[in-house]
């Protein structure tokens, strides 16, 4: 099961992100952590104000490199948003401040923990499904497993697109992904 997983969630994930609904240009960024073979390491996480989530990022550091890094795939693959809003975490700053540099119009920059509750309960479905796996064996497995759940976290909220004006079931919209 878990080779079949390993194989199959990868083009999940390719095929969600080809009819994923646009997201919001307010966003509330965080990070969390997941444990692989005894040591913590950190999923950056974004949703936009409405809860759908932006992207997100398995990284084995907490620094300005990967947080510059999370916030670079994001850019490309959602657009840029007018406002971030970060907790107090100095490298999720420096990181923004560095794009920023780099931009014409730069994204407002909030820091506000209250502000970030949106993506501290959404955290909280993705830890649902991590805490009884006790851990991954490897970086790999864990990256291509937490994408997985990620993609059936999308899908569950309603994050594709779909025509009609009945809105389809989870398990519809998941058959038409792999259909």
């Amino acid at each position: 099961m878990h080779r079949w997983a390993v194989k199959l969630l990868p083009v999940l994930e390719k095929a969600l992100r080809r009819c994923k609904r646009a997201v919001g240009k307010s966003w509330r960024m965080d990070e969390t952590y997941v444990n692989v073979r005894g040591e913590w390491i950190y999923l950056f996480r974004a949703v936009d104000k409405d809860g759908n989530t932006v992207d997100f990022l398995l990284r084995a550091r907490r620094n300005k490199a990967a947080a510059r890094r999370y916030f670079e795939k994001s850019i490309n693959q959602n657009g840029a948003p007018k406002t971030v809003t970060i907790d107090k975490n100095g490298a999720n700053l420096a990181a923004l401040e560095a794009i920023n540099a780099e931009r014409e119009t730069p994204i407002k920059i909030c820091q506000n923990k209250y502000l970030n509750n949106i993506v501290e309960q959404d955290h909280r479905a993705i830890k649902r499904r991590t805490r009884p796996m006790l851990g991954f064996g490897s970086f790999r497995c864990a990256r291509i497993i937490l994408g997985g759940i990620e993609t059936m976290h999308m899908i569950a909220k309603g994050q594709m697109q779909h025509a009609g004006k009945i809105k389809p079931s989870a398990a519809s919209r998941f058959y038409s992904l792999v259909m």
